[in-house]
């Protein structure tokens, strides 16, 4: 080796030695946000502030929440479709507002497929079909049979026009052949007060926040979704068992980013939530309050949203819903 080529590789070295301490892709070097697009108490922000803590161990870094609710959950979804695609703005939703949203709003200010990249599938949750006390039924029976003899129909307290709680009465009044009048309310949280109060009579609503209060006697289950019967409410039986239309029915709680992250940063958040969902501490507190955690995969819930889209879309479509 001559003088010249030997200063050359004597200057290389040092580049090559520094290598390893160089920032890789999937490192995490800030704060990272999970942005919940519904106000503070529904599904979604409980399960955000169960996991932030020891999802920040996980990645080296703090991880806040963020509430951005509004326009259906699109505020929030549309912040995180326009933030930087570097994992560390996440956004945490039922993805029925995903699936939905194509069918509900004439335009959208993102590309649902373009600008959003699914990440971990977080918990699955059945809905419960609650009543208020006063109503004069025991069981789903009676409500079916009570609800085809109210003038103008039940009033159905729902999270939201077009959200899944809204699907699942159009489906139960078709069933039952009887007249429905749908309630929307600004998120789960609220339909359930209604019902409380006794300004409705009757609500679909995810068992993470529904199942507390029918336990608790402040309202009267009627069924659940799902394929099994609830273990805190076992006496309420499926809409399966009943015979009664389940689009898919339930919340199925996802973490997505934006569309253009790396795939080095999603295989790592991805690793790393499901990871933390199957905590023991984690589990249980998921299974406490009425939900199962779904951790298979950025695959597995996009296959999942492509379902639900196809599944709600008719439904959307039959009933002639849309959201100016």
């Amino acid at each position: 080796m001559n003088r010249r080529s030997l200063l050359k590789a004597t200057a290389a070295t040092p580049l090559l030695l520094a290598a390893p301490t160089v920032a890789r892709a999937q490192d995490f070097t800030q704060t990272i946000r999970i942005i919940v697009p519904n106000a503070p108490g529904g599904t979604s922000d409980i399960l955000a502030r169960l996991i932030a803590t020891p999802l920040g161990r996980a990645l080296g870094q703090s991880v806040v929440i963020e509430n951005r609710a509004g326009a259906g959950g699109n505020i929030g979804a549309d912040y995180v479709a326009k933030s930087r695609p570097d994992g560390h703005t996440m956004l945490l939703l039922d993805i029925s507002v995903l699936a939905t949203d194509p069918f509900l709003f004439p335009t959208l200010p993102f590309n649902i497929e373009r600008d959003l990249a699914p990440v971990q599938m977080v918990i699955y949750a059945p809905y419960i079909l609650a009543v208020n006390n006063a109503l004069p039924v025991q069981n789903a029976a009676e409500l079916a049979a009570y609800a085809k003899q109210v003038p103008g129909g039940l009033n159905a307290a729902n999270s939201g026009t077009g959200t899944l709680s809204h699907l699942v009465t159009l489906s139960l009044a078709s069933a039952w052949g009887a007249e429905m009048t749908a309630v929307p309310y600004r998120g789960g949280a609220p339909s359930l007060m209604a019902l409380v109060s006794n300004e409705a009579n009757l609500t679909v609503a995810g068992a993470t926040q529904s199942q507390a209060f029918v336990v608790n006697g402040q309202m009267r289950g009627i069924a659940v979704t799902g394929p099994h019967r609830l273990a805190a409410v076992p006496d309420l039986p499926t809409f399966r068992e009943l015979g009664w239309p389940e689009p898919d029915s339930g919340t199925w709680q996802g973490l997505l980013v934006q569309g253009a992250t790396p795939p080095a940063v999603i295989a790592r958040l991805e690793r790393e939530i499901r990871t933390v969902l199957n905590e023991p501490a984690i589990k249980a507190r998921i299974t406490e309050l009425g939900g199962e955690v779904q951790a298979d995969g950025a695959e597995s819930f996009r296959t999942r949203l492509v379902a639900q889209t196809e599944s709600y879309g008719r439904i959307i479509r039959a009933n002639n819903i849309r959201i100016e």
